[in-house]
């Protein structure tokens, strides 16, 4: 049986590559995830989840590490690319949490105000109490081929 996460954290990458795989294994890497092999799930943080800092937690190489992201590219000299990840906290700690992620060709400002305006809505239609939201983001302005990446990375300690 594999262990419920008890925490969590909020990452960002950004970076420029040869093709786009290279741009986003390195905004991976940028961000702290690069030598592992991410297991995409839905967005629900486990109930009472805790928030630590990436480097907080010692992530296997190669290891299954599960996280919700937003991850977009770009090869247009120039054009804006971002990405946001959202954490909604319940008021109840026995209640799960919602995670959401949003990415545009846009600046971060209007993502940001999107991913955190969908953690709002996932607590009403789920008819929860919302205690806070948390969000972290970047953009990035492609030079040749960029990438940008945020995740709610999820790990037990």
């Amino acid at each position: 049986m594999v262990n419920t996460p008890n925490c969590y954290a909020l990452v960002r990458g950004a970076a420029e590559g040869r093709t786009r795989l290279n741009a986003f294994d390195l905004a991976l890497l940028n961000a702290g995830v690069g030598d592992t092999n991410l297991m995409r799930m839905s967005s629900i943080l486990p109930p009472a989840a805790r928030q630590v800092d990436i480097g907080e937690v010692v992530l296997p190489k190669g290891g299954l590490i599960p996280l919700a992201y937003a991850s977009i590219d770009g090869t247009m000299p120039g054009q804006l690319i971002s990405c946001a990840v959202a954490v909604g906290i319940p008021e109840d700690d026995r209640e799960p949490g919602v995670i959401m992620e949003f990415e545009d060709h846009a600046p971060l400002s209007n993502v940001e105000e999107i991913v955190r305006q969908m953690v709002v809505d996932g607590f009403d239609y789920r008819n929860r109490k919302l205690r806070e939201v948390k969000s972290l983001g970047i953009e990035h302005k492609v030079e040749r081929c960029g990438s940008v990446f945020a995740a709610a990375v999820l790990w037990y300690l």
